[in-house]
């Protein structure tokens, strides 16, 4: 078994690298672009916003049952490479099966029985990295950015391009396909390379269970011990808000790509959608320096703030390419400013003895809870104003209905916070820590 003095060697952490590169390369590879597949082979079908809105919701009950699965199974029983590996095998089956699906409803319960394999290994490749780094604030960060490039190269390759500067056809010279978003390839090349992750899972350097012989709390695994945190006001409205927000920002992952697909970018969308995720890393660095100017509120507030100005515009000027860049360019702000400040806020304003659970409670309520909400709001809004996503004129003539409704939802959660989150301690406390 690797000690963490040992894993923290180069070529250890060369392997925990490329764990993460291909545990998010499979989300982006295949994520981002379900809408515009969905749109493709279930054309003509009623109600085609919901079927999307459900599709995108089973990531979301997944991950609420996810913290169950990790917390009480293989954080007590197993190592977690080897939980992980059996994850990503069984996942890849499910994922080439989904790929062949032609019915709405088989296709939703195939995602969400993949997704409830796929979330926990999320928390996995945490725990298999912390187990093996003895540095974790200075070597988790370099670990983990492997996985925004992961998703990132997804991205470029079933564009077949690099942001429209480079051709990459490597799907077109396989197969012949040219449009591969709105084919089963993305499905099929995740599926791939989900076998060959799994496999590899079981070369990772060991990760016991950390729990083992402790005893199971399923209030401990979904943070419900952290909910007297609720006592303090400030920490209450930080929590309801970022659940509220949660709701607008399940928009945008679920609809984006085929929005600007369709306005703008066609079968190379996919590439400029990893526009906000060069976006998050840039501004992932520029945390600590604006946190030392504007504070945990200012950025928490900007943040919401970011996402209310991305879906006016993309309601407003949905034909102009530059806004629509800058829309997605926004991501970099919204999410950084607002989720990781929000994950440092949480770890400064709960007690030692429960940060865990604090972190998992607001995971529960936002990308859980707060986003399975949003899904589900989505593909009725859209169904009710009889949006067609499939065409530009579709997305031209409803775009100022359906993102203005995210945007003005956006915007009454900025105000609602605003108005009421003061917490002076715990903001002094995240000063100090992004300080040294």
């Amino acid at each position: 078994m690797s000690t963490p003095a040992s894993s923290s060697a180069p070529l250890l952490r060369t392997r925990l690298s490329i764990m993460m590169f291909l545990q998010f390369f499979i989300w982006g590879g295949f994520f981002v672009t379900m809408g515009a597949y969905l749109l493709e082979i279930f054309r003509g079908e009623e109600n085609l916003n919901t079927i999307i809105g459900q599709s995108y919701a089973t990531h979301n009950w997944a991950a609420i049952i996810a913290p169950l699965f990790v917390g009480l199974i293989a954080d007590r029983f197993f190592n977690a490479e080897r939980v992980n590996g059996v994850c990503h095998v069984l996942g890849a089956g499910l994922l080439w099966y989904a790929a062949s699906i032609s019915e709405p409803g088989a296709f939703i319960w195939a995602m969400f029985f993949y997704f409830l394999l796929y979330m926990p290994t999320l928390a996995l490749v945490n725990a298999i990295s912390f187990a093996n780094i003895d540095e974790p604030e200075k070597q988790f960060p370099m670990i983990r950015v492997w996985g925004t490039v992961g998703w990132i190269v997804a991205g470029f390759i079933v564009a077949q391009s690099v942001i429209g500067f480079v051709d990459l056809p490597i799907i077109k010279a396989l197969t012949g396909v040219e449009n591969a978003q709105i084919t089963n390839i993305p499905l099929k090349m995740c599926a791939i390379v989900s076998l060959i992750y799994g496999i590899y899972s079981f070369t990772l350097p060991a990760a016991p269970p950390a729990a083992k012989g402790k005893p199971m709390s399923i209030g401990k695994a979904l943070g419900l011990d952290a909910l007297q945190l609720f006592k303090r006001p400030s920490f209450a409205v930080f929590a309801f808000c970022s659940f509220l927000i949660c709701i607008p920002l399940a928009f945008y992952y679920a609809r984006t790509n085929d929005f600007i697909s369709a306005m703008a970018f066609g079968e190379q969308s996919a590439a400029f959608m990893t526009i906000g995720q060069i976006s998050e890393v840039g501004f992932m660095l520029l945390v600590p320096f604006f946190l030392l100017r504007f504070g945990v509120k200012w950025m928490l507030l900007i943040g919401m703030l970011a996402w209310t100005l991305r879906y006016g515009l993309f309601a407003t000027l949905p034909e102009s390419t530059a806004m629509l860049l800058f829309g997605i360019a926004l991501h970099g702000v919204a999410y950084d400013f607002f989720f990781v400040v929000g994950q440092l806020y949480t770890d400064r304003a709960a007690p030692r003895e429960i940060r865990a659970s604090a972190q998992a409670l607001i995971g529960l309520l936002t990308y859980g809870v707060g986003m399975l909400i949003g899904n589900y709001i989505l593909g009725f809004w859209g169904d009710k104003i009889n949006l067609d996503g499939s065409t530009r004129e579709g997305w031209a003539e409803g775009a100022l209905q359906f993102w203005g409704m995210p945007a003005i939802a956006a915007l009454a959660v900025a105000v609602i916070f605003f108005i009421s989150f003061r917490d002076k301690q715990a903001e002094e406390a995240v000063k100090q820590e992004s300080a040294k």
